[in-house]
């Protein structure tokens, strides 16, 4: 490929991804410091008498996860003698690394990625539709139907997931029992009480010693993740027909409701873009928190347990799934990464890899089977989440999701900093939202 088509490619892609949008102007950069070295780092996939190498691009983590998953693919390696897949680590973010390799045409074969970006990919072509090959395995029964909607687009699968799991509300049970509560809350309104109960005040200065909950405090995408569960609670959404859709009643309700949380003053902040680190529940500082049996409090010495996330109009959460994509390359490349996204979704690997990982299964067989479920009625706060999964609904996917989550993390933002109320910030965030998608 020589370096002026590669040049048109970039302008081609140009206004999409970065004119519209001033926050990819620096990824424009990258896009072009980077051209020339992957132009003459391409590797030409070598002769091995009939044996098809694929790469694979991950960015798995803690370390110890991604050994088990090098175990897992040399397990597959050693018992496909004509696919070898090489895993490689690529740290987050990937977006730049990925948007450059596919204008230098040096994509990997598999990528493994949040669902996410599958409106981006989709629509840069660069991603395979696999709804035949689903179809004719007959494995869209055997995946989790919930799962579905953050595969789905325009019509098409576009990827499949290797894990799954989904948030609860992590509590103390010494503060609860020393506050008098027996019983864990069910609803919005006995969450919310329980918080006020939970906070404690001694000295009447309005700085509590101990808050009932912490909310995350910024507009990344850890606040966003852990606000939808309270979304599609009250049945709301954020995205109508590929639109967005931020002043839905739903996602106003939502957002209203950690906002009286929040003047009832039994929320802790936490630092801003830091809502997931734990210190401020295992030192006694806040009562609940929320966050994913990934959480460093499944470890912790602290007496500990988790409550599902109490139902608005309905019960619900959101799923915290990785999947993979195949990308677009020769037939024979792509015939071998679904032989090999075949063996993700085998019971062998679903349940090895989330016994060992404290992820969920995605498939039914595997949640199913005897192993799994003498694993799981052993671990009784993992199983919190498990029995969460019937409730657990996907991200949205859509081409531009990465604005609408933008947009939405300032509102919820500016809500909890109390510089608007919920509907305010809901309806500047969608006026705003709606100029980005005119420029289009």
């Amino acid at each position: 490929m020589n370096i002026n088509f590669l040049l048109a490619k970039i302008k081609e892609n140009y206004n999409y991804f970065f004119k519209s949008n001033k926050r990819f102007t620096s990824l424009g950069m990258i896009l072009a410091f980077c051209l020339i070295s992957i132009w003459g780092c391409q590797q030409i996939a070598p002769k091995d008498n009939g044996v098809i190498h694929l790469t694979l691009w991950q960015s798995i983590n803690p370390p110890q996860n991604r050994d088990l998953f090098q175990t897992l693919v040399n397990k597959f390696n050693r018992t496909h003698q004509d696919i070898q897949v090489e895993a490689i680590f690529q740290p987050e973010p990937q977006l730049p690394k990925i948007l450059t390799a596919f204008v230098g045409n040096a994509l990997p074969d598999i990528l493994c990625l949040y669902p996410e970006y599958t409106g981006q990919f989709a629509e840069l072509g660069a991603i395979r539709p696999l709804e035949d090959w689903v179809e004719k395995l007959h494995l869209k029964s055997d995946i989790r139907p919930n799962l579905l909607a953050g595969m789905q687009l325009d019509g098409h699968i576009w990827s499949v997931p290797m894990h799954t799991s989904n948030i609860g509300i992590f509590y103390r049970p010494d503060l609860f029992k020393t506050a008098g509560i027996t019983e864990i809350p069910k609803t919005w309104e006995e969450l919310r009480a329980v918080a006020k109960k939970l906070t404690i005040d001694k000295n009447g200065d309005n700085r509590p010693e101990q808050y009932g909950i912490l909310l995350p405090l910024g507009k990344g995408g850890w606040t966003v993740f852990s606000w939808l569960p309270f979304l599609f609670g009250a049945k709301g959404e954020i995205i109508r027909n590929n639109q967005p859709n931020l002043i839905d009643a739903g996602a106003i309700a939502a957002l209203q409701f950690w906002q009286d949380m929040i003047e009832d003053g039994s929320v802790m902040l936490s630092a801003p873009e830091r809502g997931y680190e734990e210190d401020a529940f295992l030192a006694g500082r806040v009562a609940m928190q929320i966050t994913g049996p990934w959480t460093l409090i499944m470890k912790s010495q602290v007496d500990h347990q988790v409550f599902p996330i109490p139902a608005g109009k309905i019960p619900a959460t959101v799923t915290g799934t990785a999947s993979f994509f195949v990308m677009k390359s020769a037939p024979e490349r792509e015939k071998a990464a679904l032989k090999f996204l075949e063996y993700i979704l085998s019971q062998e690997f679903q349940t090895e890899w989330t016994m060992k990982t404290g992820f969920l299964p995605v498939t039914f067989s595997s949640a199913r089977s005897q192993t799994y479920q003498q694993f799981i009625n052993n671990n009784p706060l993992l199983k919190v989440f498990f029995d969460q999964l019937p409730v657990a609904q996907a991200l949205p996917s859509p081409l531009g999701y990465n604005r609408i989550a933008d947009s939405l993390g300032r509102a919820i933002e500016a809500t909890l900093l109390g510089k608007s109320s919920a509907q305010e910030a809901l309806k500047e965030a969608q006026k705003r939202l709606e100029l980005i998608w005119n420029e289009k």
